[in-house]
């Protein structure tokens, strides 16, 4: 499908989530930021929350979105502390992986981080009929890798994931 033939005025549904054990509503700075960028672009939030740093529990959670969103994107526990949980989390229930979107990512963090971006496990792919992506929590990342990756192709990765065989 031409990228430039999508109808970029349908509105694609987001489910945001945060993943803390510490952050609460007030205090999460990552997930308001992931939601701004995602109605600046004109799409719907079709649920918002914060989860902890639990497998099981993020792992639930992204299920849960099957059949309601269309792009799932996860923030937090991407880094190599212990409790950064989510790209063992997510990693492993792909249908398919996205590695250009890490490596994308963590190209244009450079710019912003220099090489302390090989730190972050940013990571993308499909499961069922839902795009996802996990970001890392810093809140420079979140709009970097919405505003820059992720909002600009949503159209085409949800057209592609829907696209049936002939």
């Amino acid at each position: 499908m031409n990228p430039s033939k999508l109808d970029h005025s349908i509105k694609l549904k987001f489910s945001l989530i945060t993943i803390s054990d510490t952050r609460t509503t007030k205090t999460d700075r990552s997930g308001p930021c992931m939601a701004q960028s995602v109605e600046n672009a004109g799409h719907h939030i079709v649920s918002q929350r914060i989860v902890h740093d639990e497998p099981d529990m993020i792992q639930k959670a992204v299920y849960a979105q099957s059949g309601i969103a269309d792009v799932v994107c996860l923030s937090g526990g991407t880094g190599i502390s212990p409790r950064d949980q989510t790209f063992e989390a997510i990693a492993p229930i792909l249908d398919k992986s996205l590695p250009g979107f890490g490596e994308l990512f963590r190209m244009l963090s450079w710019d912003q981080v220099g090489s302390r971006a090989m730190l972050s496990r940013a990571l993308a792919g499909t499961y069922k009929d839902l795009i996802i992506f996990v970001l890392p929590g810093s809140p420079k990342a979140v709009e970097l890798a919405m505003d820059e990756l992720i909002l600009p192709e949503a159209h085409h990765l949800v057209a592609e994931l829907n696209k049936q065989n002939l």
